[in-house]
């Protein structure tokens, strides 16, 4: 077996995991939140809380590692000006991704005390980081999509 092809293919796969996880549970959460439904609303919370504790977190810290691990093996010096792009947009994402962590946290903290109290809406403390959440999440996604481009053209900057 090539070392190099299966460390690929598990890059390109939580790449994948990543983008595609924390694009899903945003989608889920932000409609959610526009039914206003306290009890759904706590439910999607919980489990985007825990989308991102069981497969984001790993996919996060799996893709630099495997990332510089490559461009090592392929001989790409990783002062690359795609390679640095890519970090720093990376860097961005993960400067995002860590406030969003705490409003996720909190958000459904707050919908399950809602949710559990019979309450039939939540307190604006809850929207207030909804708008964070949502705005933080939208650098993040346009970096992670830029980081996808940098990676498969390996654009000459």
């Amino acid at each position: 077996m090539n070392l190099y092809l299966a460390i690929k293919t598990l890059h390109i796969m939580s790449s994948v995991l990543l983008v595609g996880t924390g694009f899903g549970t945003a989608f889920y959460l932000f409609f959610a939140n526009r039914t206003r439904c306290v009890p759904a609303i706590a439910t999607v919370s919980r489990l985007v809380v825990r989308a991102d504790l069981w497969f984001t977190t790993p996919a996060i810290v799996f893709q630099p590692l495997s990332g510089l691990w490559l461009a090592h093996a392929a001989g790409w010096s990783w002062n690359a000006p795609w390679i640095v792009a890519a970090i720093a947009l990376y860097l961005l994402a993960g400067a995002c991704w860590l406030p969003v962590v705490w409003l996720q946290l909190a958000m459904a903290r707050i919908a399950a005390t809602a949710n559990a109290s019979g309450a039939v809406a939540l307190p604006p403390q809850y929207w207030r980081y909804a708008m964070h959440w949502e705005w933080l999440g939208y650098p993040a996604f346009v970096a992670m999509a830029v980081i996808y481009y940098l990676m498969v053209f390996k654009p000459v900057l």
